[in-house]
Formats: structure tokens, sequence, C-alpha cells
């Protein structure tokens, strides 16, 4: 018996008020899914677009040397 089989089978000995909360928490198994996948991908966008925006900045000059920004102690 599969898991779609047993689950019937538990639906069937359940009352009518009780497969209305079985399916409330099926809606919302399906909801949290597809908002981790949105997030997944914003997250990967996000990504993409910082790597983007940063391709060939090392290749620029720096306004500032290592001299620049050493702290210096009398």
């Amino acid at each position: 018996m599969n898991t779609v089989e047993k689950i019937l089978e538990h639906l069937k000995t359940m009352p009518d008020s009780e497969h209305n909360e079985v399916l409330d928490f099926v809606e919302y198994l399906k909801t949290s899914a597809l908002r981790r996948k949105q997030s997944e991908e914003d997250s990967q966008w996000g990504q993409f677009s910082l790597e983007s925006a940063m391709r060939g900045i090392e290749k620029e000059p720096g306004l500032y040397g290592i001299e620049d920004i050493k702290e210096q102690f009398q």
C-alpha cells in the first residue's frame, strides 16, 4: 500500500469535520513548498545580480592604497 492509499484509508474512518482539517493542512504544505521554492529562486537571482554587479571590479584601479588605510600610532 502506497502513501496515498494509506491516507485515503485513514480519511475513510474520520468524520467529515476532520476532512476539512486534513484539507487545510495539505493546502498549507503546498503553499509552504511554493514559498520555499520562491525564496530559493529569489536567492539565486540575488546572487546572480551581485555577481553581475561585481564582475570586473577587481580589475579597476583602487582609489586608495594600503598606506592610506593603515592606522598610525605615535
